[in-house]
């Protein structure tokens, strides 16, 4: 299967991270409240309270899709990434409510990743674990976009991956996991207290102190200054188009965690070849 050409695996890739897509739907509406819910109950635990009888959100591997409205089991055909929701014309087959367009554009965008993924890495090791980047990646930015909260449940995982993969290694070495993982969160904690001194306000959450880390972890130190400055760009561009738009207001908070892992995924895949063209640009080669 090796043997086969690069296109098809990167087809392959495509196919199937439509439908990890499709999971991580599931993981971006149900996590965060199955975690509001755990913490609630350990609040009342540790208030020594009864519970308040409240039920569990569904969890996110055994309860079945249904709609979010009407409650009703989807059917296997609905369940189809993107084309399902073309098929409904996006609304609900029961009950006719509409349904997000969250879901088909993280369906297509994780096809897209992926497949860009594979292409980049080709068939192996490096690919598999790129991969697993690139999804925990968008499911903690669909979770931030959505709740302004980057669960430890995701953000950790990711970090202690891209630890242990070092020592194999396979991206960067593990001195320079290490220190990349340090660095990272280190430099946004550091600016986020620098900001609190000076205006007495919260400028961002630990949850992107954290994710910074792990991309320092996966990438090294070296990659951190470009990740930055990147997420800044990009978190400015779309910040300001929303305001200019009317979309947004001046002072209702907008979640960084997206931006840091898109300018992550970013140089990932394509920062040898950034910094080739700025080197070359900026008169350094």
């Amino acid at each position: 299967m090796l043997e086969l050409p690069l296109w098809a695996w990167t087809l392959a890739a495509a196919v199937l991270g439509l439908l990890v897509g499709s999971f991580l739907n599931v993981v971006i509406l149900r996590l965060p409240e199955r975690i509001k819910a755990e913490w609630r109950l350990d609040a009342f635990d540790t208030l020594e309270m009864e519970p308040d009888g409240q039920p569990m959100p569904p969890g996110i591997v055994r309860e079945p899709s249904h709609c979010p409205h009407c409650r009703h089991p989807l059917a296997a055909r609905d369940n189809i990434p993107v084309f399902g929701w073309l098929l409904l014309q996006g609304k609900c087959r029961y009950c006719k409510a509409p349904i997000s367009i969250q879901y088909p554009l993280v369906e297509l965008l994780c096809g897209m990743l992926s497949a860009a993924v594979v292409w980049k890495f080709g068939p192996g090791l490096p690919a598999l674990a790129g991969l697993v980047f690139t999804w925990m990646l968008l499911a903690l930015s669909g979770i931030d976009f959505r709740t302004q909260y980057l669960p430890d449940q995701l953000n950790y995982p990711l970090l202690w991956l891209g630890l242990l993969l070092s020592l194999l290694p396979m991206f960067v070495l593990p001195a320079s996991a290490i220190l990349g993982a340090a660095i990272g969160y280190l430099s946004l904690w550091s600016v986020y207290w620098l900001f609190k001194l000076l205006t007495g306000k919260e400028g961002m959450g630990y949850g992107d102190f954290k994710l910074l880390a792990a991309l320092g972890a996966w990438m090294g130190p070296g990659a951190l200054l470009p990740v930055i400055l990147l997420s800044s760009f990009i978190g400015a561009l779309l910040g300001g188009t929303l305001i200019l738009l009317r979309k947004h207001g001046r002072d209702v908070p907008m979640p960084f965690g997206p931006f840091i892992a898109a300018a992550g995924w970013v140089w990932f895949i394509a920062g040898d070849w950034l910094w080739l063209h700025y080197a070359q640009l900026s008169g350094m080669q």
